[in-house]
């Protein structure tokens, strides 16, 4: 893991460089921008002041759902990613809710069990792309996400 890795909130318009970069590589800055990005939360994970990882929470009364989690290819399988994502469960548990999830990209499920999040539902096609939904129950103890 990456020890001088910085992880801040940073706005939308932050993410959709990246999010365009490593998502949708053949796409456009308008396949990442979200309807509802300007009343979500966005992280972004610095190494060397450069961008390296994006993530985007979008509330609703008991959860998050985070969306758009993207980690440059040259930083990917070195704890970014579960770095950036601790953070999130963290930060979601200041706002109390119940719980977290996202509909997953399949071959990254493993990757999101690894960080105690579990399958639910059914696998589902979008886009020619198979997802999962995938969530975790937040707990006060702040202590299982160290």
């Amino acid at each position: 893991m990456l020890e001088d890795l910085r992880i801040e909130q940073v706005t939308a318009a932050v993410t959709w460089r990246l999010r365009q970069e490593v998502l949708y590589p053949n796409g456009s800055l308008k396949d990442v921008m979200i309807a509802d990005d300007f009343d979500a939360f966005h992280f972004g994970a610095y190494h060397n002041n450069v961008l390296i990882a994006v993530i985007s929470l979008f509330p609703d009364e008991e959860s998050f759902q985070f969306r758009k989690f993207a980690v440059r290819t040259d930083y990917q399988g070195q704890g970014v990613g579960r770095k950036i994502l601790a953070h999130v469960f963290a930060f979601s548990q200041t706002w109390n809710r119940d719980s977290l999830w996202c509909n997953a990209r399949e071959t990254a499920a493993m990757f999101y069990t690894k960080c105690g999040m579990r399958v639910s539902g059914q696998p589902f096609l979008k886009n020619g792309i198979t997802y999962v939904r995938m969530e975790i129950q937040l707990q006060q103890d702040t202590q299982r996400y160290e």
